[in-house]
């Protein structure tokens, strides 16, 4: 382990300032999904570590608001330096606890840091309005101040670039936040406080506090101090906290579950679609909400595209993310493994062909090969549940209007992939699509330049673009009369 990456792996909450432990002395124990052994621990800290937090980031707001655009741009700058010149450890502690591959963790950090600068440089392009006004001696005026505390709870699979995304806003609109990151996966969370610090943020912009779900969300959302939930997750706890922030009408921002298609038509460049399928079907094991969770195929170029991308599949070389040049880590933990292997068998049973892979890798633990079924059909479980896995299932179709209507046959609407050369079809299906996020000719299209969330049950609100910043903002009428004019 290198030096610097002992120096970001806080095993405390933030709070106010200090680094704490749970009231109890309880703490959750991390364990790396390579190897399942463990790398440390965390507090298990619940309602009442919560609160203190919370109250932390509401007398931290009283000045914290009262920051300059700039001040807040220059704070999230010196974020972005420390985190581009710590890449490696913050990548390692990446990998030890989520287990993707470190060139992915690398990736990970960087592009995370990018929505910092990002951020730092929309602190300076809140605009408000000045609208005409009916009357002869009043004047009107629109303004945009910040929530006020935001609660951040995120995900295990993108454990620093899904935080990324919600303090970076949240610092350059003026909020303060309270962060609850998934107990998988706490250290990249953590090591944010310990960067906020190095960058000089105030004590109680930023707090973290690990520990259990149930209590930690409920104090969230039943805390009338908190004004805004974001959450990034799947729909069905997404639901729960809707239903919760609902008592004290909070802003919520929900990035919520997918079930994105990848539609391959008989004009599209196959190469250039394999490789597109691979980067979007088998990044981070096929653990992101925005990988491809089912493939249809036009019939004429079904058989090439299912020979070239299996060949391609194989390839792929699979291993401990700390060792070697691997392409693939571990899942997650052992039920993850275990869905993967009920969806794989489901779709065996009703029809569905192996073409490679299909069962637990050779290094066992929580290893699974990279997987292609042909031969699926609607009828197969992960036609309409998210996969999560590294489990690529083909469909085939014959008629445009059909792949569009299977495509769009799910609850879910968060991101979605198309090739094709044909001009036209291009437009027709990007209007077709009701998804959020649509790549045509690409399989990799996030940025932090571009507004991320989806349609239907895949979420609400967006994270990044210059949509994202809105999400931290409240608009103020302003009506000046009695000007004698």
């Amino acid at each position: 382990m290198l030096a610097k990456t002992k120096h970001y792996m806080k095993q405390a909450n933030l709070v106010g300032g200090e680094w704490i432990k749970a009231d109890s002395g309880d703490v959750i124990k991390v364990t790396n999904p390579a190897n399942g052994l463990e790398i440390g621990t965390v507090p298990s800290s619940g309602k009442a570590e919560t609160k203190r937090a919370i109250a932390a980031a509401d007398a931290a707001f009283d000045s914290f608001k009262n920051t300059t655009a700039n001040e807040r741009a220059n704070m999230l700058r010196r974020m972005y330096e420390i985190m581009m010149d710590n890449v490696d450890p913050l990548a390692e502690l990446l990998t030890m606890e989520q287990g993707k591959p470190l060139v992915e963790a690398r990736g990970e950090i960087t592009i995370g840091a990018s929505y910092i600068l990002w951020f730092a440089e929309e602190a300076r392009r809140v605009y408000g309005n000045v609208v005409p006004s009916p009357w002869a001696d009043r004047r009107m005026m629109v303004t945009k101040e910040p929530v006020g505390v935001i609660a951040a709870i995120t995900p295990w699979n993108f454990p620093s670039s899904m935080l990324a995304r919600k303090i970076g806003p949240a610092i350059a609109a003026g909020c303060t936040s309270v962060v609850k990151p998934a107990s998988q996966t706490p250290y990249s969370a953590l090591a944010w406080g310990a960067i906020a610090e190095e960058a000089g943020l105030p004590p109680g912009v930023i707090n973290i506090v690990t520990g259990k779900a149930s209590e930690i969300g409920g104090e969230i959302t039943k805390n009338p101090a908190v004004k805004k939930v974001t959450f990034t997750g799947s729909t069905e706890v997404g639901k729960i906290l809707i239903r919760q922030c609902a008592s004290t009408v909070k802003k919520v921002s929900m990035e919520l579950g997918g079930n994105a298609p990848f539609i391959v038509f008989n004009d599209a460049d196959i190469d250039r679609a394999v490789e597109g399928a691979i980067a979007a079907k088998y990044r981070n094991s096929g653990q992101t909400c925005v990988c491809t969770n089912r493939f249809y195929v036009q019939s004429r170029v079904y058989k090439q595209f299912v020979e070239k991308f299996a060949a391609a599949a194989a390839k792929l070389r699979v291993g401990p993310s700390l060792e070697g040049n691997n392409d693939q880590g571990p899942l997650i933990d052992e039920a993850s493994v275990e869905k993967v292997e009920e969806l794989v068998a489901d779709a065996v049973k009703r029809g569905g062909t192996i073409v490679t892979g299909g069962k637990r890798h050779s290094l066992g633990g929580n290893f699974y090969e990279p997987t292609v079924i042909s031969d699926a059909k609607p009828r197969m479980r992960f036609s309409k549940e998210e996969i999560f896995g590294p489990v690529a299932p083909i469909y085939k179709f014959t008629k445009e209007e059909d792949a569009i209507r299977l495509a769009n046959d799910t609850e879910f609407g968060l991101a979605s992939y198309f090739y094709t050369q044909d001009l036209g079809r291009a437009y027709r299906v990007m209007e077709g699509l009701n998804y959020g996020l649509v790549g045509v000719n690409e399989g990799v299209i996030t940025t932090p330049e571009a507004p991320f969330g989806g349609h239907k049950e895949s979420g609400l609100g967006s994270e990044g673009g210059a949509e994202g910043i809105h999400e931290y903002l409240d608009t103020k009428y302003v009506c000046i009369g009695g000007l004698g004019l």
